[in-house]
């Protein structure tokens, strides 16, 4: 692994960074998209079982809805305006893992690039060949960059399709709530039951 590293030459910093941030974002994602953060279950049974609205909290995207409901007493659709900026949030960060997806290989393209120009820039005149050491420290390069730069991104991509499948879900089980809230809130002023 550290002969991969050397090989890379200075296409190691940038490389290093986009590994870097990947990881960083896929980390902080998975911690912020956790059940309790986004839908906690007390709250959503509460919500689904219920003709009362559960009082509100910020710790959670339904508990700072149901918090925006009892203190601004909003219209449907302004609850689901502060909805969808709750499901905004949740993607908050992504486009750096899209970034990373698509750089990362291309860093990885530009070493290749860079290689193929060392070995040929250096071809001995009497035998048209490359020198064997421009060869050798050429193709390394070519290889070491690829290699660290695909690394980086076919992980990322994984988790980037994880992640937004994650957030799909979790928007829609979230509109779902949002509808149920609307309802109770509805048939409340009326003074219905349901």
């Amino acid at each position: 692994m550290e002969e991969l590293i050397k090989a890379c030459g200075i296409f190691v910093y940038p490389l290093a960074l986009c590994s870097v941030f990947g990881l960083f974002i896929t980390i902080e994602r998975l911690i912020a998209l956790r059940a309790e953060k986004i839908i906690p279950t007390h709250l959503q049974n509460e919500i689904i079982e219920n003709n009362v609205l559960p009082p509100g909290e910020a710790k959670s995207a339904v508990g700072r809805i149901l918090l925006f409901h009892e203190q601004r007493h909003p219209d449907a659709e302004q609850i689901k305006a502060f909805a969808k900026m709750e499901a905004i949030g949740m993607e908050r960060g992504l486009y750096i893992l899209e970034i990373v997806i698509a750089v990362a290989p291309l860093i990885g393209l530009l070493g290749t690039s860079i290689g193929l120009v060392q070995v040929f820039s250096h071809v001995a005149p009497e035998t048209g060949l490359p020198e064997a050491h421009a060869f050798a420290s050429g193709v390394a390069l070519l290889l070491a960059t690829t290699v660290v730069g695909l690394t980086i991104a076919i992980p990322a991509v994984i988790f980037n399709a994880y992640l937004n499948r994650r957030i799909d879900k979790l928007i829609a089980l979230l509109n779902v709530i949002v509808e149920r809230i609307i309802t109770i809130d509805e048939t409340n002023r009326n003074g219905h039951i349901l």
